[in-house]
């Protein structure tokens, strides 16, 4: 929790509640359901809660905005980034029911009421989004394929409509299709050793009417 506080100092009494809650809640659930792996539980503030919170490093989210969180497993990026952002809605989907079943339940203890979890693929989302977020669901062009036409038009950010992706490694490959891509170094912003491989992945995507 500390962690949390020295890169967002600015934090209400509610969201430091709501952070500290955090840990007590995914272990009850880990222990039920795994959603998080065993060695990275004793780690979830560095490796899960400060890693989505990187998001917020390079674009803050304006009240009304809208979030897709594809793939979003026990509820990262999205749950951290609610907390952070709660004039933010965020939609939080997942192909598997029962990680969608701890992403609510960990919402509603936290009383997040900017929180929409389901299941379902992202293929079958309707609707439009500011931005599309993730963290590691697949390779770029496949997860462009599942979300490029569910863009909004409008523009309220200093960043371009499109996608958000929490990525590491060399990603030359993977994003040499796509020129508009920027990566952001998340040790730029956290100098945990963790974050010494790790990026933020911004690609603007055009709205298609």
């Amino acid at each position: 929790m500390e962690e949390i506080l020295k890169y967002f100092p600015n934090l209400s009494d509610i969201q430091k509640q709501q952070f500290e809650k955090l840990e007590e809640l995914y272990h009850d659930w880990n222990a039920k359901i795994n959603v998080i792996s065993r060695k990275d539980i004793d780690e979830l503030y560095t490796k899960h809660i400060l890693h989505s919170l990187a998001i917020a490093k390079i674009q803050e989210f304006e009240p009304g905005t809208s979030i897709l969180d594809v793939g979003t497993g026990g509820g990262f990026p999205g749950i951290p980034l609610a907390i952070l952002f709660p004039e933010t809605q965020f939609y939080l989907i997942d192909v598997i029911g029962k990680k969608i079943k701890v992403v609510q339940a960990v919402a509603e203890a936290l009383k997040l009421e900017n929180v929409k979890a389901e299941q379902i693929r992202a293929e079958n989302v309707k609707g439009d989004f500011d931005f599309i977020i993730s963290r590691a669901v697949t390779n770029m062009p496949d997860f462009v394929s599942w979300v490029r036409l569910k863009i909004k038009k409008q523009q309220k950010h200093e960043l371009k409509n499109g996608i958000l992706y929490l990525k590491g490694g060399d990603l030359t490959e993977e994003l040499k299709d796509f020129p508009k891509a920027t990566e952001y170094n998340i040790s730029t912003f956290f100098d945990n050793e963790f974050f010494e491989t790790k990026k933020v992945v911004h690609l603007p995507l055009k709205y298609k009417g």
